[in-house]
């Protein structure tokens, strides 16, 4: 007499076979794909750098210092009063960009908004033109701030887009005091 195995209850060999392979075949999948997800990921020196501590006790009014922050340039620039009055002095309905592009507050583009500090003495931006990132050239421009020779773009002295292609203000990371003497980024 011949028995069929089809119905025993444990399963064939053949079922054992199936559930192995396709086992098998996810690990593998898995194990091609992880490289290729996990390469985007920052990277080491990058991750190292998502915060940093920068001296500004050297800072003379109507200077900036330039820094690397993770692979890009940023402006720290103490103003003068006659920056800050010319930057609070705009009517803002005449901007291009109305947002403050600020990471550490919402609102307009007014220079209450962009300056790091309540009196306007202290502007932190990413040095990235908005319109196709270039790095802006200090104390240039029509207006006193920035200008990107590349294409014309000129900032004011809040970092403002004022004229030229570029369609945003220059955006602030997050930035905050540690001391008068120290801030931080990121």
């Amino acid at each position: 007499m011949f028995v069929s195995t089809d119905s025993d209850p444990q399963g064939t060999r053949r079922d054992f076979l199936y559930v192995a392979t396709a086992a098998t075949g996810a690990v593998a999948g898995g194990a091609a794909v992880w490289p290729l997800i996990n390469q985007m990921n920052p990277s080491a020196d990058v991750t190292a750098l998502s915060s940093i501590e920068v001296d500004i006790s050297g800072i003379e009014p109507g200077t900036q210092l330039t820094v690397k922050f993770l692979g890009k340039p940023v402006f720290i620039r103490r103003r003068t009063d006659d920056e800050i009055k010319a930057a609070r002095d705009l009517d803002i309905s005449t901007l291009r960009d109305g947002e403050s592009r600020n990471a550490n507050i919402e609102g307009d583009a007014s220079d209450v908004n962009r300056a790091m500090d309540e009196t306007g003495e202290w502007l932190v931006m990413i040095g990235v033109c908005t319109h196709l990132g270039c790095v802006p050239l200090g104390d240039a421009g029509d207006f006193g701030g920035w200008f990107c020779p590349c294409h014309g773009s000129h900032y004011d002295t809040s970092g403002r887009i004022r004229k030229g292609p570029a369609p945003e203000n220059l955006a602030i990371p997050l930035t905050s005091f540690i001391d008068e003497n120290t801030i931080k980024l990121g």
